[in-house]
């Protein structure tokens, strides 16, 4: 089974496009297991507070499907999240440039919103 290590931006690009986030996975990777790291779930926490009710981030969605890994934290989520991935070759959701361009040169998966309607999937190498 695979797993997804989702970014704050990523999230954000899914519930803004209205997909239903485990069959879009499904679709392109098989059955996944959503993967929470605490520097993103703070970020994404942060987020929904900023916004309140005017866009709703589905963040009890994500936490009861998420699996909460804890990692040594560098105090950037865009860093735990590329050493996460690194370290156990998990493919990330992310539409952030800067990850996605650190990710691909590390070979690693990327899921990604396209055209604020589907996601799509960048293999490694």
């Amino acid at each position: 089974m695979q797993h997804v290590l989702i970014d704050a931006c990523g999230w954000v690009a899914c519930m803004d496009a209205q997909l239903n986030v485990q069959a879009e996975m499904e679709a392109l990777l098989g059955p996944c297991t959503w993967v929470l790291l605490p520097s993103v779930e703070r970020e994404l926490q942060r987020l929904a507070n900023e916004l309140g009710k005017k866009k709703p981030l589905l963040l009890d969605l994500l936490q009861s499907r998420s699996l909460y890994h804890v990692v040594e934290e560098s105090g950037h989520a865009d860093d735990d999240l590329f050493a996460c991935a690194q370290q156990n070759q998990w493919a990330t959701l992310t539409v952030d440039t800067q990850l996605k361009r650190r990710l691909y040169e590390a070979n690693l998966r990327v899921l990604e919103v396209r055209q604020n309607n589907h996601m799509h999937l960048v293999d490694a190498l």
